[in-house]
């Protein structure tokens, strides 16, 4: 008996209707799924196959978790190749994910506690173990910072030890000038903290929530604030000076194409806290670069969503090899100094977000 004819086949299946567009090419919800965790899929085989890696225990990777669109639908897709990895009673040991969320209150007094997100989590994937701390857990997972920070702060900034870490942290971010010095250097503290805890679960790799769009966005605006050497190790698949790998399984997803996916999940949609819609209304000159290359990229991207792609795949052909070895590097951010020899200890765009070089 013929089956029932279709009016919008999937051009992959033939077998269902098509729902959505992906890449000009008509899916139907499962093979629309298949495609976008098959991407992932791809960048993480290094890992569930274990290669140049330990052949008896898993490969131990860290995965920083913000309640985000790209994190949560990374998360999702992950703990699916975990129950997929657990399902095999023979092969190699593949990958264990343990999860790590800086508490997102003690980033901004803006943002809710989350309690209640962190255990609807915590339920959702239950083949992950996760880490919550608080952002100013930096004084005691980076040794140094305390020094780093009244150096990089410099004459204006005097660190009051008889106040709590928290307080300590906050009158510190409050003497950056700018909002784009700000941004910088939030994510350069969350960066450190993130690598510091990574290090002492000792994992090998970090593993990065990030779309193409985020890293087209990252690419732009560190170009823009003096990270151009940064760049190789921000947004591409390698080693990073910390001595940590750092991978980036959605660098060939799209924002639009993690947000379709999102919505087949009912447990994603009940997790994922949206980013807030920037106002068009704002003014250019209160938006950070890193805000105003994301607008930029998430506008254009929709009509050019190719000229976006070969943004990161550009700067993903940069080859950390060629870096040299022996240079000494950033004490705030980490990256190789570029700077001559024994000019300065912070980096160029370091030294830009410093509150004695902004304005």
């Amino acid at each position: 008996m013929p089956g029932k004819e279709l009016l919008d086949p999937c051009v992959d299946c033939r077998d269902a209707e098509a729902s959505l567009t992906l890449r000009r090419r008509r899916l139907c919800k499962d093979c629309y799924i298949r495609f976008v965790s098959y991407k992932v899929f791809k960048r993480m085989e290094k890992f569930r196959l274990n290669r140049g890696l330990s052949k008896v225990t898993p490969c131990k990777l860290l995965f920083p978790f913000s309640y985000g669109l790209s994190s949560s639908v990374l998360l999702h897709i992950l703990h699916d190749q975990l129950e997929t990895q657990r399902a095999k009673t023979h092969g190699t040991p593949g990958f264990s994910l343990h999860v790590l969320v800086i508490e997102p209150s003690t980033i901004s007094p803006s943002n809710p506690p989350d309690d209640e997100a962190f255990g609807l989590a915590q339920k959702s994937f239950p083949l992950c173990s996760f880490t919550r701390v608080p952002f100013h857990s930096i004084f005691d997972l980076v040794p140094d910072f305390k020094e780093t920070m009244s150096q990089f702060a410099g004459n204006g900034f005097v660190d009051d030890i008889t106040l709590s870490n928290a307080e300590r942290l906050d009158a510190f971010r409050s003497c950056i000038a700018t909002s784009t010095s700000k941004a910088d250097v939030d994510y350069t503290l969350m960066n450190r903290l993130i690598v510091a805890f990574a290090k002492k679960m000792d994992c090998q790799t970090v593993i990065w929530g990030d779309s193409d769009s985020r890293l087209a966005a990252k690419t732009l605006a560190n170009v823009a604030k003096g990270r151009g050497s940064s760049v190789i190790w921000q947004v591409s698949d390698g080693m990073s000076p910390f001595g940590l790998e750092f991978n980036f399984p959605l660098r060939d997803i799209f924002t639009a194409e993690l947000r379709d996916y999102a919505r087949f999940f009912p447990e994603l949609t009940s997790l994922i806290v949206p980013d807030e819609p920037l106002s068009e209304n704002t003014l250019t000159k209160n938006l950070s670069i890193d805000d105003l290359m994301m607008r930029y990229v998430l506008t254009q991207g929709e009509k050019y969503p190719g000229v976006m792609l070969n943004v990161t795949r550009t700067a993903n052909k940069l080859d950390v090899s060629q870096m040299p070895s022996d240079v000494s590097h950033c004490a705030f951010c980490g990256a190789p100094l570029m700077n001559e020899a024994g000019a300065s200890q912070f980096c160029y765009a370091c030294t830009r977000s410093r509150p004695s070089t902004t304005s």
